[in-house]
């Protein structure tokens, strides 16, 4: 909602800086969201008066002219314009002046002739004809106004108001409007509210001679008012009107169509003329749509209505849809000669279903939507005419049409002091308290508060403590712990979170984020088979478009594309991870089931299998989790078949760590090897381990061996590391593996493997016989398996 500041001044005698208006009101609940000063970027542009117009001595589409700008000698200005002549009044940007868009004017020679500024057009001044309807677009601009030489344009011409956005949320309807706004700054700043009572002089027909009105559906259309005007004269509104329209940000049309605008911002509720001519049988009827039926609404689109959504008919066809839009063929129009001005109050959310369902969003349905209050169609339609009086527009007839269904019945909550300071935790009287509800037009019936019609947000004590809190201030409010709740703190799970992001972050990674919502040709980019249960993914009702038309089941490709877009943007390496979900569906009633993940990926020329696997293993590491194994995988379609393993803890499978796939990897344009971990953050989460047990440094000194092992090159290390842990026992302190060697000395198909045994007891030095005893249960177990030790 934009608000004039010099329309405001009619209700409230507001003299301050707009920065502490803004202030003061966003204090007071009514936030302000900035400023604008009309013209703010216009400088040293003057009135000036044309003394004479002589041709240019070297260019004949050239003047030269003199001209008055306020000061002892004229001002000589060289032009192309063929509208300027001896006597009119125009703008003058002078050397060194400011035009909006930063425009600099300086002095300066025309083909021989110097020119000591510029005369300006509309356009120049940021305006248009719907401004200055007797101007020009392609001239210069002649002023018709009472103004003097010399005097700033701004002022001459009314473009210096400040006009002030507010973001009004929408349990608060009337403040859509001066008159709501005025009230909040009247209570604001404890000035008086000076409210204008419509008055119309109508003449002696009545209205019912010329129109009846029909409400079909009560539920919808809670009220309907009209009054008509005859003699209906179209012409441009006069210019105190024109300036307030377009400081709220509306452009002046014709004085009828203005009227109906001017008198929606003011009141906030929406108005709409009708052609009286176009009133077929002279009857309206609030009526459900047709099966079928059509309108050409005033944006000359054919839209298609529902049965379910309210229209504005005669006896034939509709003319309007409620609350939204009229139709292009009952608009006001040069040729009008009698209109009918309705003031209606319909239903919010069968406007905003309407509006929604056409594709059509207006400032009417935007104010119809949030619910408007009945009470405030009388005043509306009032002051439309009283304004059609006022500018000498047309008769008003006598008399007008009231279908009020609305049954508006009071809303009375009671006053309990003692409650809303305790609520609030302040020390507030009694009457000080009903000094602030009187000031916000609540009015009180003993103890009972009676809210007024257009505060329906107003429903309980609580929202009576806050209407009391944001008037007595905010910032008076004393700062105090909240009674009855333990200390805020970080969930177990959301330690576990940061601890991953902390480890990663530690390790070179960055982390990202990506959407849930994700493409089904996804999973063609990562060869899943026709008939994977992956495939199978939540459908989105009313998606952006295709490429977030479903819910991912698996991440990888989302993390994929990060890297893809990283390596297409030539970055040498990329090493990012995510906390990621994946939604799993259940039964088609239900929702799906939400998986978290953590996806790590990696490619550039110093990251191998190897980087990524001893990432995952620090994870593991910090987060306490012991006995992973480690088996090798080939089924995965994404994964390249020959390095790419599956982890487990225990009998779980942890995830997943490998190198993607060349192909799929071309088809997401990294020609270079990439690597991604899946990790199950369910599993991660129930095997993870944050305490941490202190152990004393050992007092007895440790003995090592060095085994050399031959085995089939298809042998896992991890397999013989598990077989050396089960017989080396609880003296094993660390094993290493230091080398694997292939060559002239091993026999073909045979690797050698060689760890570092470290062995040590707690309580005593561990002698030769109990290291060799251990060592040789260790390689008796690993014989069964065809491993032996190399000679």
């Amino acid at each position: 909602m934009n608000l004039s500041m010099r329309w405001l001044s009619d209700y409230v005698d507001i003299k301050m800086s707009p920065r502490a208006f803004s202030e003061a009101m966003t204090m007071s609940g009514s936030k302000v969201e900035g400023y604008e000063v009309e013209g703010a970027e216009i400088d040293k542009v003057v009135v000036g008066r044309v003394l004479s117009v002589e041709k240019h001595p070297d260019a004949e589409k050239l003047v030269v002219c003199q001209v008055e700008v306020g000061a002892e000698t004229p001002v000589q200005i060289v032009t192309g314009a063929t509208n300027v002549h001896a006597g009119v009044m125009v703008p003058v940007a002078l050397d060194g002046s400011t035009l909006p868009g930063g425009k600099q004017i300086k002095k300066g020679k025309l083909r021989g002739v110097e020119s000591n500024g510029m005369m300006c057009s509309l356009g120049e001044l940021g305006l248009t004809a719907h401004d200055f309807p007797y101007a020009i677009e392609d001239g210069i601009f002649l002023l018709e106004e009472d103004c003097q030489p010399g005097e700033d344009i701004r002022s001459a011409i009314g473009l210096n108001d400040t006009c002030v956005e507010f973001e009004i949320t929408s349990n608060r309807p009337d403040c859509l409007s001066v008159i709501g706004l005025a009230r909040e700054a009247a209570v604001t700043f404890g000035k008086p509210l000076n409210l204008h009572t419509p008055s119309v002089s109508a003449g002696v027909e009545d209205i019912k001679q010329y129109l009846s009105v029909e409400v079909q559906n009560p539920q919808l259309c809670q009220r309907y008012m009209a009054r008509m005007v005859k003699n209906i004269k179209i012409e441009p509104s006069p210019r105190w009107m024109r300036e307030r329209l377009r400081a709220s940000g509306v452009r002046p049309i014709n004085n009828i169509v203005d009227i109906t605008n001017y008198v929606m911002l003011e009141y906030g509720h929406p108005m709409h003329a009708f052609d009286y001519q176009y009133v077929k049988g002279g009857k309206i009827i609030a009526r459900n749509a047709k099966p079928g039926e059509t309108i050409t609404t005033l944006d000359g689109v054919v839209r298609e209505l529902t049965p379910d959504m309210l229209v504005i008919a005669d006896e034939k066809d509709p003319s309007a849809v409620a609350g939204v839009m009229g139709g292009e063929y009952s608009g006001i129009n040069e040729n009008t000669n009698t209109i009918v001005f309705e003031a209606a109050c319909f239903l919010g959310s069968s406007v905003r279903i309407t509006s929604k369902k056409l594709g059509l969003r207006t400032e009417s349905s935007g104010r119809f939507e949030k619910g408007l209050d009945p009470n405030t169609c009388l005043p509306a339609i009032q002051r439309a005419c009283e304004l059609v009086e006022l500018l000498g527009a047309g008769e008003v007839i006598g008399g007008m049409i009231d279908v009020d269904h609305s049954a508006h019945e009071p809303v009375k909550i009671l006053l309990e002091p003692e409650w809303t300071n305790r609520f609030l935790g302040i020390d507030l009287p009694r009457a000080e308290m009903v000094r602030i509800l009187e000031e916000l037009k609540c009015k009180m019936d003993g103890d009972n508060i009676i809210v007024p019609s257009f505060r329906a947000d107003l429903q309980h004590k609580a929202d009576i403590a806050e209407e009391i809190a944001r008037i007595y201030g905010y910032d008076k409010i004393p700062v105090t712990a909240i009674r009855g709740v333990a200390a805020g703190g970080l969930t177990d799970y959301q330690k576990f979170e940061r601890t991953i992001s902390n480890t990663l972050l530690a390790q070179g990674c960055s982390e990202v984020a990506t959407y849930s919502f994700i493409s089904p040709k996804y999973y063609d980019k990562i060869r899943l088979p026709l008939d994977s249960k992956l495939r199978n993914s939540v459908v989105i009702t009313n998606p952006l478009g295709e490429d977030t038309s479903v819910m991912r089941t698996i991440a990888i490709p989302s993390m994929l594309e990060v890297l893809s877009r990283n390596f297409n943007n030539r970055n040498p390496e990329a090493s990012i991870f995510e906390i990621a979900t994946e939604y799993i569906p259940t039964k088609p009633d239900q929702l799906p089931e939400e998986n978290p993940v953590v996806l790590i990926g990696m490619y550039g020329a110093s990251t191998d299998f190897y980087s990524i696997k001893g990432i995952v293993e620090e994870l593991l590491k910090v987060l306490g989790i012991d006995g992973l194994d480690v088996q090798a995988e080939s089924s995965l379609p994404y994964y390249h078949p020959g390095r790419c393993a599956r982890l487990l803890v225990g009998e779980e499978e942890l995830g997943t760590v490998g190198e993607v796939h060349p192909l799929v990897a071309d088809n997401y344009g990294i020609s270079t090897r990439a690597y991604v971990a899946r990790l199950d953050g369910n599993i991660l989460f129930q095997h993870a381990n944050s305490e941490k047990a202190y152990h004393s440094l050992p007092k007895f000194p440790a003995s090592t061996r060095d085994l050399a092992l031959l085995c089939d090159e298809d042998v896992p290390v991890l397999f013989i590391e598990k077989a050396i842990r089960q017989g080396v026992g609880k003296v094993l302190e660390k094993i290493q593996l230091f080398d694997i060697y292939r060559g002239q000395q091993v026999p073909e198909g045979k690797k050698s493997v060689a760890y570092t045994i470290s062995m040590r007891a707690a309580d005593r030095t561990l002698t030769d016989e109990e290291t060799d005893r251990a060592v040789q249960k260790a390689l008796r177990i690993l014989e069964e398996h065809g491993i032996t030790l190399r000679v």
